[in-house]
């Protein structure tokens, strides 16, 4: 068994060239879960290649879409539709990714079948009362271990409805379950939160084609529609652009260009913070969502 190791990092020069780091893995989530119930063949570019998202993929491959990898960042997937899954054979894994967890509970709590949830030991010990509660205002029959704990056992057939919610808590993660339930729900699904949260849910399901209201802190949609299939360009995540941000902000005679970062007004307060200290950064080339 080998000793402690010492490291001695010695400051280098100035920070100079082009960084493009790896893709946004909440919008890789989304991206397969939508793609997967849309009508035709999309293709998504920049995928996130890690555990998490394979996970996620490898649920709706276990349900019987097919979900080609022609490189580790491509992803090209041949939607089934809203009613197109399959139940799958065997419980579904998500890994360590409670994105995916709650996402699919929104997801499969309107599909016919029946289906369960699983995770590793750490995702095992993470409370889901938020999004069991108000996916069971909507009609969803939820089981879970020890009231609120993976695994979750969905009931298939249920008839959802739509509904008004205001958590208590504002998180990105139940506003998605509560939407994603309520594509398959009748009525009007609306959510309103004290704080708005990432709208990634809400930009994708407008790219993809699903009539969709929203503004920072509210969105609102009727059940019933169709998803079409969009090519979709995962935007390079923020949070990994971070470091080279600060970096390149301190090092004096830096000139870094980082690459097709995703910059969602819900996740911008590290440039709001760095541009208060003095920082020279400019955002060029702005694109829309999709």
């Amino acid at each position: 068994m080998s000793g402690p190791i010492d490291w001695l990092a010695s400051g280098g020069g100035p920070l100079h060239g082009e960084v493009l780091v790896p893709g946004d893995k909440s919008v890789s989530h989304r991206a397969i879960m939508l793609a997967a119930l849309a009508d035709g063949v999309s293709r998504v570019e920049g995928f996130l290649e890690g555990e998490d998202t394979r996970a996620t993929a490898a649920a709706f491959a276990g349900m019987g879409v097919r979900i080609d990898t022609p490189s580790p960042s491509q992803r090209i997937v041949h939607g089934v539709g809203m009613n197109g899954l399959s139940a799958p054979r065997k419980a579904i894994d998500c890994g360590n990714a409670g994105t995916g967890m709650r996402l699919l509970a929104g997801l499969l709590a309107g599909q016919r079948f029946d289906s369960v949830l699983v995770g590793d030991e750490s995702l095992s010990r993470r409370p889901m009362r938020r999004i069991i509660e108000p996916l069971a205002r909507m009609g969803a029959e939820i089981r879970a271990e020890a009231g609120d704990l993976p695994p979750l056992r969905i009931r298939g057939g249920r008839h959802l409805r739509g509904m008004l919610h205001t958590p208590a808590i504002a998180s990105a993660q139940v506003k998605s379950a509560i939407l994603l339930a309520g594509l398959q729900a009748e009525g009007v699904t609306e959510v309103r939160e004290a704080h708005p949260t990432r709208d990634y849910t809400e930009r994708m399901l407008q790219a993809f084609g699903w009539p969709i209201e929203f503004g920072p802190g509210w969105a609102r949609l009727a059940g019933g529609h169709r998803l079409a299939a969009t090519d979709i360009v995962v935007p390079a995540d923020f949070s990994s652009a971070a470091f080279f941000l600060v970096a390149a902000s301190i090092v004096p005679g830096s000139d870094l260009v980082l690459r097709s970062v995703g910059i969602n007004p819900r996740r911008t307060g590290l440039l709001s913070v760095l541009r208060l200290m003095g920082a020279d950064i400019v955002e060029a080339g702005r694109r829309g969502q999709g």
